[in-house]
């Protein structure tokens, strides 16, 4: 406990990069993933091709990814911009075979109500197909955010300031407080990200509040 308030500012700082670094690839992966989740749904011939070939990316270990990806996209080797590039990809792997099953789980008979009401291919998209993806979308994008904050830790290895730093220093050091307060905040951490996606979902969902849950 003495350990941590004597390093308040410093635990302070390594969250708020820890936040940058697992928080902006989750924004990125999602954009990115929600138009290859939709062409995967809309052409069944690209559903196993795409859904399958970005869930690869999660098999590579990020350790490696740290490493490879500065000489691919012509960065420094302790450019955060090469973690946000690996998370974003990660991301991208959790998120388009959810986007895709979610969307895919709008029932036909909706979508037929839909367009018999006018409602164009890109308006219905966002106006029905969407919207009632939002709980399966949001269930993969928790998984992704819980994801993204342990594997953060990993680029500790190479240097990438943030709270993985707390587990080296401690190793090097044969010293455990500073890798219990680094595990300890990034779990309050990963809990956070989980409450925020929660509300999120709630407000973009308000008829399954009415609902009491139920579509």
């Amino acid at each position: 406990m003495s350990w941590f308030l004597d390093h308040l500012d410093d635990v302070t700082t390594r969250t708020g990069q820890h936040v940058y670094l697992a928080g902006i690839p989750l924004v990125l992966g999602l954009l990115i993933a929600l138009p290859l989740g939709w062409l995967a749904r809309r052409n069944k011939a690209f559903y196993a091709p795409i859904t399958a070939g970005f869930g690869l990316l999660y098999t590579i270990p990020s350790l490696a990814l740290f490493v490879l990806l500065p000489p691919i996209i012509h960065r420094q080797i302790l450019d955060p911009v090469n973690v946000l590039v690996a998370m974003t990809l990660y991301t991208v792997a959790l998120l388009v075979r959810t986007v895709a099953d979610g969307l895919g789980a709008v029932p036909d008979h909706v979508q037929q109500a839909a367009t018999a009401m006018g409602y164009g291919r890109v308006k219905r998209f966002f106006a029905v197909e969407l919207p009632l993806a939002v709980p399966v979308i949001s269930a993969g994008l928790r998984v992704a955010a819980v994801s993204n904050v342990s594997i953060v830790s990993v680029a500790a290895i190479i240097g990438i300031p943030q709270l993985g730093l707390f587990f080296t220093d401690g190793f090097n050091r044969d010293f455990y407080d500073p890798i219990v307060v680094g595990i300890i905040a990034c779990v309050v951490l990963a809990l956070a990200f989980d409450v925020v996606i929660i509300v999120l979902t709630r407000l973009f969902t308000p008829w399954l509040r009415a609902t009491g849950g139920r579509a």
